[in-house]
Protein backbone atom coordinates (compact mmCIF):
# COMPACT_ATOMS: atom_id res chain seq x y z
CA UNK A 1 0.00 0.00 0.00
CA UNK A 2 1.46 3.43 -1.14
CA UNK A 3 -0.36 5.30 1.75
CA UNK A 4 1.37 8.63 2.88
CA UNK A 5 3.45 6.26 5.61
CA UNK A 6 4.54 4.17 3.59
CA UNK A 7 5.57 6.32 0.78
CA UNK A 8 7.85 7.73 4.15
CA UNK A 9 9.60 4.41 4.65
CA UNK A 10 11.87 4.67 2.07
CA UNK A 11 12.40 8.34 1.24
CA UNK A 12 15.02 9.80 -1.16
CA UNK A 13 18.26 11.31 1.22
CA UNK A 14 17.59 13.07 4.21
CA UNK A 15 14.97 15.79 2.90
CA UNK A 16 12.38 13.79 4.10
CA UNK A 17 9.47 15.57 5.60
CA UNK A 18 10.58 18.83 3.25
CA UNK A 19 7.37 21.48 4.46
CA UNK A 20 7.50 20.54 7.55
CA UNK A 21 11.45 21.51 8.43
CA UNK A 22 12.57 24.11 5.22
CA UNK A 23 11.42 26.70 7.80
CA UNK A 24 14.38 26.01 9.87
CA UNK A 25 16.84 27.54 7.20
CA UNK A 26 16.13 30.66 7.97
CA UNK A 27 15.92 30.44 12.35
CA UNK A 28 19.70 30.23 12.98
CA UNK A 29 22.75 32.33 11.19
CA UNK A 30 26.23 33.22 12.12
CA UNK A 31 27.87 32.06 15.20
CA UNK A 32 25.99 29.44 17.76
CA UNK A 33 24.04 31.86 20.21
CA UNK A 34 26.53 32.64 22.81
CA UNK A 35 29.39 31.98 21.42
CA UNK A 36 32.57 33.22 22.84
CA UNK A 37 36.41 33.48 22.47
CA UNK A 38 36.85 29.83 23.30
CA UNK A 39 33.23 28.89 21.36
CA UNK A 40 32.41 27.89 17.32
CA UNK A 41 33.99 30.67 14.75
CA UNK A 42 33.49 30.72 11.48
CA UNK A 43 36.73 29.78 9.50
CA UNK A 44 34.38 29.50 5.95
CA UNK A 45 31.36 30.92 4.03
CA UNK A 46 29.87 31.55 1.07
CA UNK A 47 29.16 27.73 0.45
CA UNK A 48 26.01 25.95 -1.22
CA UNK A 49 24.77 23.57 1.17
CA UNK A 50 27.95 21.84 1.93
CA UNK A 51 28.11 17.91 3.39
CA UNK A 52 31.04 16.68 4.46
CA UNK A 53 34.33 17.59 4.57
CA UNK A 54 37.84 16.19 5.25
CA UNK A 55 41.91 16.89 5.67
CA UNK A 56 44.44 15.96 2.59
CA UNK A 57 47.72 14.44 3.16
CA UNK A 58 48.91 17.71 3.06
CA UNK A 59 46.72 19.27 6.05
CA UNK A 60 44.73 21.18 3.65
CA UNK A 61 40.56 21.30 4.54
CA UNK A 62 38.23 20.73 1.89
CA UNK A 63 34.67 20.43 1.79
CA UNK A 64 31.93 18.88 -0.66
CA UNK A 65 28.89 21.11 -1.56
CA UNK A 66 26.10 19.68 -2.75
CA UNK A 67 25.54 22.66 -5.04
CA UNK A 68 22.26 24.19 -5.39
CA UNK A 69 20.55 21.95 -8.42
CA UNK A 70 19.85 23.72 -11.40
CA UNK A 71 17.24 25.33 -14.51
CA UNK A 72 16.54 21.61 -15.90
CA UNK A 73 15.61 18.50 -16.54
CA UNK A 74 13.03 18.85 -13.90
CA UNK A 75 11.01 15.95 -12.23
CA UNK A 76 8.37 15.41 -9.60
CA UNK A 77 8.39 13.33 -7.14
CA UNK A 78 7.39 12.88 -3.16
CA UNK A 79 9.49 15.82 -2.42
CA UNK A 80 7.60 18.45 -5.31
CA UNK A 81 9.58 19.20 -8.02
CA UNK A 82 13.46 18.89 -8.29
CA UNK A 83 15.64 20.22 -11.15
CA UNK A 84 19.19 19.63 -12.42
CA UNK A 85 22.08 20.98 -12.40
CA UNK A 86 26.06 20.84 -12.53
CA UNK A 87 26.44 23.07 -9.41
CA UNK A 88 27.97 20.50 -7.09
CA UNK A 89 31.54 21.50 -6.00
CA UNK A 90 34.90 20.98 -3.89
CA UNK A 91 36.10 23.83 -2.37
CA UNK A 92 39.52 24.50 -0.41
CA UNK A 93 39.82 26.11 2.76
CA UNK A 94 42.07 28.79 2.97
CA UNK A 95 43.04 31.81 5.19
CA UNK A 96 41.15 34.06 2.74
CA UNK A 97 38.18 32.30 1.80
CA UNK A 98 37.55 29.44 -0.17
CA UNK A 99 38.43 28.34 -3.72
CA UNK A 100 36.53 25.85 -5.45
CA UNK A 101 38.76 23.51 -7.01
CA UNK A 102 36.51 21.04 -8.31
CA UNK A 103 33.21 22.31 -10.04
CA UNK A 104 30.70 21.53 -12.73
CA UNK A 105 29.45 18.03 -10.47
CA UNK A 106 25.73 16.83 -10.73
CA UNK A 107 23.37 18.42 -8.12
CA UNK A 108 19.58 17.76 -8.04
CA UNK A 109 17.21 20.42 -6.24
CA UNK A 110 14.36 21.68 -5.30
CA UNK A 111 13.15 21.93 -1.50
CA UNK A 112 16.22 20.25 -0.52
CA UNK A 113 19.69 19.19 -2.74
CA UNK A 114 21.14 15.83 -3.22
CA UNK A 115 25.02 15.67 -4.60
CA UNK A 116 27.95 15.17 -3.61
CA UNK A 117 28.27 14.57 -0.71
CA UNK A 118 31.27 12.90 0.89
CA UNK A 119 35.52 13.03 0.24
CA UNK A 120 38.20 10.75 1.01
CA UNK A 121 41.97 11.14 -0.12
CA UNK A 122 44.02 7.79 -1.41
CA UNK A 123 47.27 9.94 -2.01
CA UNK A 124 48.42 13.51 -1.50
CA UNK A 125 46.31 14.92 -4.36
CA UNK A 126 43.98 12.01 -5.42
CA UNK A 127 40.47 11.80 -3.80
CA UNK A 128 37.79 10.27 -4.39
CA UNK A 129 34.01 11.38 -3.86
CA UNK A 130 30.29 10.11 -3.46
CA UNK A 131 27.63 11.52 -5.36
CA UNK A 132 23.84 11.26 -4.14
CA UNK A 133 21.04 10.16 -6.05
CA UNK A 134 17.69 9.78 -4.51
CA UNK A 135 15.78 7.42 -6.41
CA UNK A 136 16.90 4.53 -8.88
CA UNK A 137 18.91 4.07 -12.28
CA UNK A 138 15.33 5.00 -14.05
CA UNK A 139 14.98 7.93 -12.13
CA UNK A 140 18.17 9.36 -12.77
CA UNK A 141 17.60 8.73 -16.56
CA UNK A 142 14.93 11.32 -16.32
CA UNK A 143 17.44 13.92 -15.85
CA UNK A 144 19.25 13.37 -19.47
CA UNK A 145 22.79 12.26 -19.83
CA UNK A 146 24.86 14.45 -17.61
CA UNK A 147 23.05 13.09 -15.13
CA UNK A 148 25.01 10.04 -15.44
CA UNK A 149 27.29 10.99 -12.34
CA UNK A 150 24.52 10.76 -9.75
CA UNK A 151 24.45 7.95 -7.56
CA UNK A 152 28.19 6.74 -8.27
CA UNK A 153 31.58 6.86 -6.26
CA UNK A 154 33.73 9.30 -8.36
CA UNK A 155 37.73 9.86 -8.42
CA UNK A 156 39.63 12.79 -9.51
CA UNK A 157 43.45 14.58 -9.10
CA UNK A 158 43.64 17.88 -7.58
CA UNK A 159 46.89 18.39 -9.87
CA UNK A 160 44.21 18.08 -12.92
CA UNK A 161 41.09 19.76 -11.80
CA UNK A 162 40.30 20.26 -15.61
CA UNK A 163 40.34 16.97 -16.76
CA UNK A 164 37.49 15.93 -14.43
CA UNK A 165 36.05 13.15 -12.35
CA UNK A 166 35.96 9.09 -13.45
CA UNK A 167 33.25 7.03 -12.17
CA UNK A 168 34.52 4.36 -10.64
CA UNK A 169 31.32 2.28 -9.19
CA UNK A 170 27.58 3.06 -9.94
CA UNK A 171 26.37 2.51 -6.41
CA UNK A 172 22.58 2.93 -7.75
CA UNK A 173 23.05 0.26 -10.31
CA UNK A 174 24.23 -1.85 -7.43
CA UNK A 175 20.72 -1.24 -5.42
CA UNK A 176 18.88 -1.93 -8.29
CA UNK A 177 20.58 -5.41 -9.00
CA UNK A 178 21.43 -6.45 -5.27
CA UNK A 179 18.36 -4.31 -3.54
CA UNK A 180 19.80 -5.40 -0.18
CA UNK A 181 16.86 -4.33 2.15
CA UNK A 182 14.39 -5.93 0.13
CA UNK A 183 12.32 -3.07 -0.32
CA UNK A 184 11.93 -0.25 -3.29
CA UNK A 185 14.70 0.61 -5.45
CA UNK A 186 16.24 3.83 -4.09
CA UNK A 187 20.22 5.09 -4.33
CA UNK A 188 21.36 7.56 -2.10
CA UNK A 189 25.33 7.82 -2.01
CA UNK A 190 26.14 9.69 0.70
CA UNK A 191 29.24 8.53 3.34
CA UNK A 192 32.46 7.53 2.28
CA UNK A 193 35.33 5.93 3.23
CA UNK A 194 38.52 4.09 1.73
CA UNK A 195 38.67 0.14 2.04
CA UNK A 196 42.19 -1.11 0.48
CA UNK A 197 42.32 -0.58 -3.01
CA UNK A 198 38.33 0.11 -3.20
CA UNK A 199 35.96 1.94 -0.56
CA UNK A 200 33.05 1.54 1.40
CA UNK A 201 29.49 3.73 1.14
CA UNK A 202 26.64 4.20 3.30
CA UNK A 203 23.67 4.33 0.88
CA UNK A 204 21.42 6.20 3.12
CA UNK A 205 18.48 5.43 0.27
CA UNK A 206 19.16 1.58 0.07
CA UNK A 207 19.77 1.35 4.00
CA UNK A 208 22.73 -0.51 3.42
CA UNK A 209 26.46 -0.07 3.37
CA UNK A 210 28.24 -1.50 0.42
CA UNK A 211 31.75 -2.50 -0.17
CA UNK A 212 32.48 -1.20 -3.95
CA UNK A 213 35.76 -4.00 -4.26
CA UNK A 214 35.21 -6.88 -6.81
CA UNK A 215 32.34 -5.69 -8.82
CA UNK A 216 30.13 -4.64 -5.12
CA UNK A 217 29.08 -6.53 -1.95
CA UNK A 218 27.12 -5.83 0.59
CA UNK A 219 28.77 -5.04 3.60
CA UNK A 220 25.45 -4.79 6.34
CA UNK A 221 22.07 -3.76 6.16
CA UNK A 222 20.08 -1.69 8.19
CA UNK A 223 16.49 -2.32 9.70
CA UNK A 224 14.19 -0.33 10.06
CA UNK A 225 13.59 1.67 13.07
CA UNK A 226 9.85 1.43 14.68
CA UNK A 227 9.14 4.82 16.60
CA UNK A 228 8.43 4.59 20.51
CA UNK A 229 5.34 7.55 20.64
CA UNK A 230 2.70 8.74 18.30
CA UNK A 231 4.33 11.49 16.47
CA UNK A 232 2.03 14.20 15.28
CA UNK A 233 2.32 15.80 11.78
CA UNK A 234 1.12 17.78 9.30
CA UNK A 235 -0.78 15.25 7.43
CA UNK A 236 -2.12 13.28 10.63
CA UNK A 237 -1.02 11.07 13.56
CA UNK A 238 1.61 9.13 13.27
CA UNK A 239 1.23 5.72 15.43
CA UNK A 240 3.90 3.84 18.17
CA UNK A 241 5.80 1.14 16.21
CA UNK A 242 5.95 2.78 13.28
CA UNK A 243 9.14 1.25 11.02
CA UNK A 244 10.81 4.45 10.54
CA UNK A 245 13.26 4.20 7.50
CA UNK A 246 17.08 3.38 8.54
CA UNK A 247 19.04 5.62 6.64
CA UNK A 248 22.87 5.38 7.31
CA UNK A 249 24.97 8.79 6.93
CA UNK A 250 28.23 8.20 7.48
CA UNK A 251 30.84 5.44 7.37
CA UNK A 252 34.65 5.26 9.24
CA UNK A 253 37.44 3.09 10.29
CA UNK A 254 37.44 2.63 13.83
CA UNK A 255 41.25 2.63 15.70
CA UNK A 256 40.06 -1.31 16.02
CA UNK A 257 39.96 -1.78 12.54
CA UNK A 258 35.94 -1.88 12.80
CA UNK A 259 33.35 0.48 10.62
CA UNK A 260 31.26 2.95 12.55
CA UNK A 261 28.20 3.83 10.96
CA UNK A 262 25.87 6.93 11.94
CA UNK A 263 22.07 6.86 11.39
CA UNK A 264 19.60 10.26 10.85
CA UNK A 265 16.53 7.56 11.44
CA UNK A 266 13.46 8.58 8.61
CA UNK A 267 10.02 10.01 8.77
CA UNK A 268 8.98 11.31 12.00
CA UNK A 269 12.86 11.51 12.94
CA UNK A 270 11.98 10.90 16.51
CA UNK A 271 14.06 12.30 19.09
CA UNK A 272 16.76 9.95 20.60
CA UNK A 273 16.30 6.86 17.81
CA UNK A 274 19.54 7.02 16.37
CA UNK A 275 22.41 4.12 16.81
CA UNK A 276 25.73 4.56 15.75
CA UNK A 277 26.67 1.18 14.75
CA UNK A 278 29.91 -1.22 15.21
CA UNK A 279 30.48 -2.99 12.00
CA UNK A 280 32.38 -6.24 11.58
CA UNK A 281 31.69 -7.74 7.95
CA UNK A 282 30.61 -11.39 8.78
CA UNK A 283 28.79 -9.95 11.88
CA UNK A 284 25.84 -8.74 13.33
CA UNK A 285 25.92 -4.89 13.80
CA UNK A 286 26.30 -4.21 17.60
CA UNK A 287 24.92 -1.04 19.43
CA UNK A 288 27.68 1.08 20.47
CA UNK A 289 26.17 4.23 21.38
CA UNK A 290 22.12 5.13 21.34
CA UNK A 291 19.99 7.98 22.36
CA UNK A 292 21.08 10.01 19.42
CA UNK A 293 19.21 12.18 17.18
CA UNK A 294 19.49 12.72 13.65
CA UNK A 295 23.39 11.91 13.18
CA UNK A 296 25.01 12.09 9.69
CA UNK A 297 28.85 12.50 10.18
CA UNK A 298 31.25 10.76 12.59
CA UNK A 299 34.92 11.16 12.72
CA UNK A 300 37.52 9.79 15.47
CA UNK A 301 40.43 11.99 16.76
CA UNK A 302 43.86 10.98 17.56
CA UNK A 303 43.17 9.39 21.00
CA UNK A 304 40.19 7.16 19.44
CA UNK A 305 37.54 9.37 21.07
CA UNK A 306 34.45 9.29 18.50
CA UNK A 307 32.72 12.77 18.03
CA UNK A 308 29.06 12.59 16.44
CA UNK A 309 27.10 15.33 14.38
CA UNK A 310 23.41 15.82 15.18
CA UNK A 311 21.76 17.31 12.33
CA UNK A 312 19.11 18.80 14.73
CA UNK A 313 19.32 17.66 18.31
CA UNK A 314 15.60 17.42 18.93
CA UNK A 315 14.34 16.10 15.83
CA UNK A 316 13.93 17.35 12.35
CA UNK A 317 10.28 18.00 12.77
CA UNK A 318 11.02 20.40 15.96
CA UNK A 319 12.77 22.44 14.07
CA UNK A 320 15.32 22.71 16.51
CA UNK A 321 19.01 23.08 16.26
CA UNK A 322 22.43 20.67 15.88
CA UNK A 323 25.37 19.85 17.25
CA UNK A 324 28.53 18.33 17.79
CA UNK A 325 28.56 15.44 20.64
CA UNK A 326 31.95 13.63 22.46
CA UNK A 327 30.66 9.61 21.72
CA UNK A 328 30.42 7.67 25.12
CA UNK A 329 31.08 4.00 24.00
CA UNK A 330 28.06 1.64 24.91
CA UNK A 331 25.75 4.52 26.21
CA UNK A 332 22.86 6.26 25.68
CA UNK A 333 24.27 9.50 27.21
CA UNK A 334 26.86 11.85 25.15
CA UNK A 335 28.55 15.23 25.87
CA UNK A 336 27.26 18.25 23.69
CA UNK A 337 30.77 20.12 22.55
CA UNK A 338 28.88 22.58 20.45
CA UNK A 339 25.24 23.63 20.50
CA UNK A 340 23.05 26.06 18.82
CA UNK A 341 24.29 24.66 15.33
CA UNK A 342 22.52 25.79 12.25
CA UNK A 343 21.62 22.79 10.41
CA UNK A 344 24.91 20.94 10.97
CA UNK A 345 26.34 17.80 9.09
CA UNK A 346 29.61 16.96 8.01
CA UNK A 347 32.57 17.09 11.00
CA UNK A 348 36.44 16.72 10.16
CA UNK A 349 39.31 16.19 13.18
CA UNK A 350 42.90 17.63 13.30
CA UNK A 351 44.76 17.86 17.13
CA UNK A 352 42.28 19.66 19.48
CA UNK A 353 39.78 21.13 17.01
CA UNK A 354 37.11 19.91 14.74
CA UNK A 355 35.79 21.52 11.89
CA UNK A 356 31.40 21.19 11.19
CA UNK A 357 29.45 22.51 8.27
CA UNK A 358 26.56 24.30 8.76
CA UNK A 359 23.48 24.97 7.00
CA UNK A 360 23.93 22.20 4.70
CA UNK A 361 20.38 21.81 3.73
CA UNK A 362 17.43 23.85 2.85
CA UNK A 363 19.42 26.93 3.00
CA UNK A 364 19.49 29.82 0.63
CA UNK A 365 22.72 30.00 -1.59
CA UNK A 366 25.66 30.77 -0.20
CA UNK A 367 24.97 30.36 2.88
CA UNK A 368 26.56 26.88 4.40
CA UNK A 369 29.96 27.64 6.63
CA UNK A 370 32.41 25.58 8.50
CA UNK A 371 32.96 26.28 11.75
CA UNK A 372 35.72 25.54 14.27
CA UNK A 373 35.30 23.90 17.23
CA UNK A 374 37.85 23.26 20.40
CA UNK A 375 37.65 19.92 21.62
CA UNK A 376 39.58 20.93 24.93
CA UNK A 377 38.45 18.65 27.79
Amino acid sequence: MRSAMGRARKRRGIAVAATAVAVVAGLWGGAPAGAHDDGPRVVASGLNNPRQLAFSPGGQLYVVEAGLGGKGPCQTGELGEVCFGLTGSVAKVGRHGITRVVQGLPSVGGSDVIGPSDITFTGNHRFALSIGLGGSPAYRAGFGSQAKLLGTVVTGDLRHPGAGVKRVFDVAKYEKRANPDGTDVDSNAVGLARKGDGFVVADAGGNDIVSTRHGGSTVTVLKPVPTTKPAVTDNGTIPAGFPADAVPTDVVKGPDGAWYVSQLVGFPFEAGASTIWRVVPGHQPKAYATGLTNVTSLAFDDHGRLYAVELSATGLLSNGPGDLVAVRPWSSSHRVVAGGLSLPYGVAIRGDSAYVTTCSTFCPPGAGQVMKVSLHH
